[in-house]
């Protein structure tokens, strides 16, 4: 979603551009995620809640937050990091930073559209946020309070659980609180990136998949040009987007990109209830989340830090099923397809790494974590109007690649 993105937006600034990817469009956190384009949930990763979380529960395969037993040094500083990072203080200094994109989120998907990207986009109403007890919808209702005073543009409305399962009637007797959030959306995350891959291509972009790009130089006896290599191609160019997730520091750090970028892994699967949920439904309490997609709905949740080429852990998705058993009616769980476990670039402060490295042609745009679909226009369209004018928006202010 990002690297495309940014190529859409350069393009609408006449950039010539090239397309590599490994894969090809849509692979990578960009096929099994929710789907959901909410900039009213667009908050740091690390939060006080975390702190909350004692060793043991994170080492319990079952928990939503996850880290199995390692002695990988990286990774427990990464954590120790995001540890020192989730304070309240801190906390709202990060969403104070993300307030300004957050309002460009929508209004990029609204640029797409008009521009000829015919992926599907359905506007989040309702929206259903479910609970076991009317404290928790208590309790969520202060947090989106303490949001509004920061800056972030929420609304909620309660309502009752019978009022909830009138949109989502696979919603079991177990959940008694409902909220409505309004003004977000959502879409079919391989779809929609399929139709803004093809946009990108008929507009003239040189897309070349299933290649593998490994280095990036800088030529600095050439004019500044930029050397891309990797299997099957090294060329030249003016300017480079490293946008390649949690890979991003590897082609990064040689243009002064020291900031640490971790998977955090997500599951999901897709079942087929008796009756779709007219739109997203969102379970805080075991962070789960339910999609109605074309004839089915998608099931999403877990963030577990391991490494992203790990295989998928069958323990993970059965304790994202146990997590919403009880919460569910209606939906055969054992009858499963599409599982999936994908890896979100996460860094330890929660913002994301936009704009440029060291060198003045080289770029990234990565670390989005939960927030790629949601961000990831929005963040194409500023990237594309630093690299064009020389200048970075105040939207990208607090996304320096450089920090440490």
């Amino acid at each position: 979603m990002l690297g495309l993105s940014t190529a859409w937006f350069l393009q609408e600034r006449g950039v010539e551009v090239t397309v590599f990817d490994a894969v090809g469009p849509g692979a990578g956190a960009s096929w099994g995620n929710a789907g959901w384009i909410t900039p009213t949930l667009s908050t740091p990763l690390p939060e006080p809640s975390m702190l909350a979380y004692g060793v043991r529960q994170l080492l319990r395969p079952s928990s939503p937050l996850y880290v199995p037993p390692t002695a990988d040094p990286g990774l427990i500083g990464f954590l120790a990091r995001l540890g020192r990072n989730s304070t309240a203080s801190r906390w709202r200094a990060g969403v104070r930073k993300l307030l300004e994109i957050n309002t460009q989120a929508l209004d990029a998907y609204d640029a797409l559209a008009a521009g000829g990207v015919d992926g599907p986009i359905r506007e989040a109403e309702p929206f259903v946020f479910g609970y076991t007890s009317p404290e928790q919808v208590r309790g969520m209702y202060a947090e989106g309070e303490k949001l509004a005073a920061l800056g972030q543009k929420v609304d909620l409305e309660p309502l009752s659980a019978e009022q909830a399962r009138a949109f989502a009637p696979m919603l079991s007797e177990q959940v008694r609180g409902a909220l409505l959030l309004h003004g977000q959306r959502y879409l079919d995350p391989p779809a929609y990136v399929a139709a803004l891959a093809e946009s990108v291509r008929a507009r003239g972009a040189h897309t070349r998949y299933g290649v593998e790009v490994t280095a990036v130089t800088e030529l600095r006896g050439d004019a500044g040009r930029i050397r891309v290599a990797g299997s099957a191609v090294e060329q030249e160019y003016d300017a480079v987007v490293l946008a390649t997730g949690v890979a991003l520091p590897a082609l990064a750090a040689p243009f002064g990109v020291r900031a640490r970028v971790r998977a955090g892994r997500g599951y999901s699967f897709s079942v087929v209830p008796e009756a779709l949920p007219v739109g997203p439904v969102y379970f805080p309490g075991c962070s789960a989340v339910c999609t109605p997609l074309e004839g089915r709905m998608r099931i999403a949740g877990m963030m577990e830090f391991r490494s992203p080429g790990a295989p998928l852990d069958p323990r993970r998705i059965r304790a994202l099923v146990d997590s919403v058993r009880p919460l569910l009616r209606g939906v055969d769980l054992d009858d499963r397809s599409e599982e999936w476990v994908g890896s979100r670039p996460c860094t330890v402060d929660g913002l994301p790494l936009v704009g440029a490295t060291a060198s003045p042609r080289v770029y990234v745009a990565g670390g989005h974590a939960m927030e790629g679909m949601t961000l990831g226009p929005a963040t194409g369209r500023l990237l594309a109007d630093a690299i064009c004018t020389g200048t970075t928006p105040a939207a990208l202010a607090g996304f320096d690649p450089l920090r440490r």
